[in-house]
């Protein structure tokens, strides 16, 4: 299959994802990006347009026992996520896979970011 083909597959996707899924200040839009060796998480007001938090496995902050954007790493991004979501009194969310597929990675980062107290 073509590269063209598989990105245009994949922009299709997220804009059938973003079509529904919006984010306010009550409930903000919890957006997760993988690239081949990163992961990033944002909470998103889109009434404003503004990120709220944002987290990523290249920040300082980010544990470096795991490499990669694997589902270990999913793991530890999500509860971090969590936390800083928490930290700024964010309690209820909207996920937003993007382009991914919600299985693997991406269903371990929202496994994990439930069990740390977020609601979605």
């Amino acid at each position: 299959m073509r590269t063209e083909y598989k990105h245009r597959l994949a922009q299709l996707r997220h804009w059938r994802v973003r079509k529904t899924v919006t984010g306010t200040a009550a409930r903000p839009r919890m957006s997760v990006k993988f690239t081949g060796q990163h992961i990033y998480v944002q909470f998103i007001d889109d009434v404003v347009g503004k990120t709220l938090v944002a987290v990523g496995t290249r920040d300082k902050a980010a544990p470096t026992e795991v490499k990669g954007a694997n589902a270990a790493n999913a793991v530890l991004t999500g509860k971090r996520a969590a936390a800083a979501a928490k930290d700024k009194g964010i309690e209820s969310v909207v996920f937003d896979r993007g382009a991914s597929r919600y299985h693997g990675k991406v269903k371990a980062l929202a496994d994990a970011a439930r069990e740390s107290g977020l609601k979605f």
